[in-house]
């Protein structure tokens, strides 16, 4: 019951509600990004790298555009500075991502990337438990490199490493655009920027070979699966959960894409690459739990009342 004499057992399922849906749009993002991940790695000896980036961007942008249609006009400065952010952001991860995962396996790759978001996740929340499981993912991608991180190749762990980082690079910029732009709209522009940084590159080095039937057809799928689709659910999710539960939730994403892996691509893990994986998931959980805790009946109804006054003012129209 708030001061008010209302009853906030309405405001506790709604919240509930909220954010059950808002894990579903996550890992239905994460499965999509994964499996988009591996249509890649099918494209890279038709392409190159450049080029499927290239494509994944390109194609994506023209699609988001042509369903969003944003409008140009009347908006802020600071809006077109955070949707140039979020398109570098995205430039950037995707294409050290593709060259990561050219090198080494899809599942390990993930695995090293998704440290970006568990620091993030580690920062944001600010409590000594977070810390603790930072260390078992921590210890989690030593166990991945037992043995020799030759097998994984010390330059694709690298790049994996720096794709962490735009990574949480991009989770800070996706909330940033998503309260400065209704809808879409700012993800369908951040795109459009993010294919105008990569096209020439991806021009140069593929060439003719994009206009290929078949490797359109490819890229389309790619675009659909690794782009426009899980982009836009976690944008979503990201208006409705925390940045730190939002970053902790995609160190679910080694799963997802050692499956994905094994499935598409015939990637078989070796045991101990199993169990290491196993430890960054258990990490994420953990500092979901420890970084997010449930908020006492009594403060529901004004803590919604907060959220919903610091919340960001409607994007102009």
């Amino acid at each position: 019951m708030t001061t008010d004499g209302t009853s906030t057992a309405p405001a506790l399922a709604r919240g509930t509600d909220g954010r059950l849906g808002a894990v579903g749009l996550v890992l239905g993002g994460a499965l999509s990004v994964q499996f988009g991940s591996a249509v890649a790695a099918l494209l890279f000896p038709h392409t190159g790298v450049a080029g499927a980036v290239t494509l994944r961007l390109a194609i994506g942008a023209l699609l988001m555009l042509a369903v969003c249609r944003p409008r140009l006009r009347g908006h802020a400065r600071a809006d077109w500075v955070a949707v140039v952010a979020f398109g570098l952001s995205l430039a950037g991860m995707n294409s050290v991502f593709y060259q990561a995962i050219e090198r080494i396996p899809l599942g390990p790759a993930v695995t090293l990337e998704v440290l970006g978001p568990l620091a993030l996740s580690v920062v944001t929340a600010r409590r000594p438990a977070a810390w603790c499981w930072a260390a078992l993912a921590l210890g989690g991608v030593a166990l991945l490199g037992q043995g020799g991180f030759e097998r994984l190749n010390p330059v694709g762990a690298g790049l994996a490493l720096v794709a962490g980082a735009m990574w949480a690079a991009y989770i800070v910029c996706s909330a940033r655009v998503g309260g400065r732009f209704p809808r879409a709209d700012g993800l369908a522009l951040a795109l459009a920027v993010a294919a105008l940084v990569t096209l020439p590159i991806g021009l140069v080095d593929s060439g003719s070979r994009l206009w290929h039937p078949a490797v359109l057809g490819l890229g389309t799928g790619l675009a659909l699966l690794a782009s426009v689709l899980p982009y836009t659910l976690e944008l979503a999710a990201l208006r409705r959960l925390p940045t730190a539960t939002f970053a902790v939730l995609m160190s679910l994403g080694p799963a997802i894409a050692a499956l994905a892996g094994w499935l598409v691509l015939g990637q078989e893990l070796e045991p101990m690459e199993i169990v290491a994986i196993g430890l960054v998931i258990a990490a994420s959980v953990g500092a979901v739990r420890a970084g997010n805790p449930a908020a006492a009946p009594a403060d529901i109804g004004a803590s919604e009342l907060v959220s919903e006054a610091a919340g960001p003012p409607p994007a102009p129209r």
